[in-house]
């Protein structure tokens, strides 16, 4: 199936939220980075991506939509092989997204900060950022810099009317009016809050290399 939401938002931009929003709404299922996780044997295929062999159609073959890493790494490849895919940018406060990287994500003992068995799929997404360097992940003037400057790389990219700017926590109307989707009546989701996100990083350490992988994965 080909996709037709395209996630360019970076993790910890309430990009678990929208993945259940767009589950929700009909655009799953949705790929999100717990799904590398989820599905390991599809590492290799990122990691192929991030040296310039990318095969999307295999990637994303279960999937109808994507957010959060490692798609997010490879916006405007996946947004140019799928033109007709509409774009989510999924924001926030600049400050609170620093913020809230280093206390999990990019947090020390992290799967993405580890030398453990996924080392080659991180070094491969930390390569293709672009700018997201392992040695300044913890300078906040670098990393809300990097923070504005992908926000406006992908307005200049995608054109108005294929892109939605959404600020997390804003709800169903403006989401759904670009999707053409009606709006639920239930909540919208709230996920993965950095209480969340830390006790199951916790209980990823009791339970082995597995487990510790996909909790401690970088999304929001």
């Amino acid at each position: 199936m080909a996709l037709e939401v395209v996630g360019s938002g970076l993790g910890r931009t309430g990009t678990k939220s929208m993945q259940t929003a767009l589950n929700m709404l009909g655009f799953g299922p949705c790929h999100h980075m717990i799904e590398v996780f989820a599905h390991p044997e599809s590492m290799a295929l990122w990691i192929e991506a991030g040296a310039g062999r990318a095969d999307w159609e295999a990637i994303f073959k279960d999937y109808r939509s994507v957010v959060d890493y490692p798609g997010a790494a490879y916006w405007r490849e996946i947004a140019a092989h799928y033109p007709d895919a509409k774009v989510l940018h999924t924001v926030r406060d600049a400050d609170a997204w620093f913020d809230s990287t280093q206390a999990t994500i990019f947090a020390p003992g992290s799967m993405a900060m580890s030398e453990g068995p996924p080392a080659a799929f991180f070094n491969s997404l930390f390569n293709s950022i672009g700018g997201a360097s392992r040695e300044r992940l913890h300078e906040r003037a670098f990393m809300t810099d990097y923070f504005r400057r992908h926000t406006e790389a992908v307005k200049a990219a995608i054109p108005g009317e294929r892109l939605l700017v959404y600020e997390a926590g804003e709800g169903w109307e403006r989401l759904c009016q670009f999707l053409g989707a009606p709006v639920p009546e239930a909540p919208f989701p709230s996920e993965n809050s950095r209480a969340e996100f830390e006790a199951r990083v916790a209980a990823a350490r009791e339970s082995g290399p597995i487990g510790a992988a996909g909790s401690s994965s970088p999304h929001p």
